[in-house]
């Protein structure tokens, strides 16, 4: 009882922030300012070593019965494990929600999130076609009862652009994080393996593992939280990031809830995706400049 109602004394005041506009025409023309953390400039642990990738890779291998990962050898494009740092910066507490992106839609005129059966097929990707629909908007709203989930299938530029339209509205400079802040963010500066240490739990993050396969609403998983108070830093949805990584591909992180193990959850983890690719597995969150 008494851990549940820590969960609760944490969650419920980010849910009513996130929740604070009311379903429909609020949606289409209010603004709806995310709640941040606050990163304090100074130095922490980026990347990994051999003996986190094995981890990660052991991981896999419990969780799948197969050691597919380590056959692609998915983490040994990991940054080396290292000290640098960062100037401050506050990021999003949690992924950029429907309902939060949907104050910019209807402001903006900006397409909702959507992908046609052609695009889709393209990708070349494992989901099927019909897997989208449950996270298509319909009339420019997000679909009933995912107002709170991450927003999903924007490509990069739907996510600058979103950035640029906050920026605009509120006189403060919103965009992507690097992939440096974002580690940072999400780990911490000791250079632990998840972002609420060194061991995993299923319970602590939306994933494969525990279910739904399929988002849910941010902030569900508040013991998960990073040591900066991000939410949902593992699991739930990969994020993009503002680190290239060859033409067109930038940089995403976290991990998603279709993975298991889940070694490709870690913060260090990291692999590139085309920048026009609207998954439903990714995401993003962002960060606020300082006022200088």
């Amino acid at each position: 009882m008494a851990a549940s109602r820590r969960i609760r004394s944490f969650i419920l005041p980010v849910l009513a922030v996130l929740s604070a506009a009311p379903a429909g025409a609020a949606e289409d023309s209010g603004l709806a300012v995310p709640p941040t953390a606050a990163i304090p400039a100074g130095p922490f642990v980026i990347g990994s070593g051999r003996a986190g990738r094995e981890a990660a890779y052991r991981l896999d291998e419990k969780a799948y019965g197969h050691d597919g990962t380590r056959k692609g050898r998915w983490y040994e494009g990991e940054l080396d494990r290292a000290r640098t740092e960062t100037p401050a910066f506050a990021i999003t507490v949690t992924p950029i929600t429907n309902r939060q992106y949907a104050a910019f839609v209807g402001d903006s005129g900006h397409p909702a999130p959507d992908v046609d059966p052609r695009t889709w097929a393209s990708y070349g990707l494992v989901h099927p076609y019909g897997r989208t629909r449950r996270h298509a908007w319909s009339e420019g709203r997000p679909p009933d009862g995912r107002r709170d989930h991450p927003v999903v299938m924007v490509s990069r530029a739907d996510a600058a652009a979103y950035a640029a339209w906050l920026s605009r509205r509120t006189g403060q400079t919103w965009r992507l994080p690097t992939e440096k802040e974002w580690e940072k963010a999400a780990r911490g500066t000791d250079g632990r393996m998840f972002p609420w240490g060194d061991g995993f739990d299923a319970r602590l993050l939306n994933s494969h593992d525990r279910g739904p396969f399929d988002t849910e609403p941010v902030g569900l998983h508040p013991e998960g939280r990073s040591p900066f108070g991000l939410l949902d830093a593992a699991g739930q949805v990969f994020e993009w990031t503002a680190t290239a990584a060859g033409k067109g591909r930038y940089i995403v992180k976290g991990g998603s809830w279709d993975d298991k193990g889940c070694g490709v959850c870690r913060p260090a983890a990291r692999h590139a995706r085309p920048e026009g690719l609207k998954h439903i597995l990714i995401g993003f969150r962002l960060v606020r400049e300082p006022v200088r």
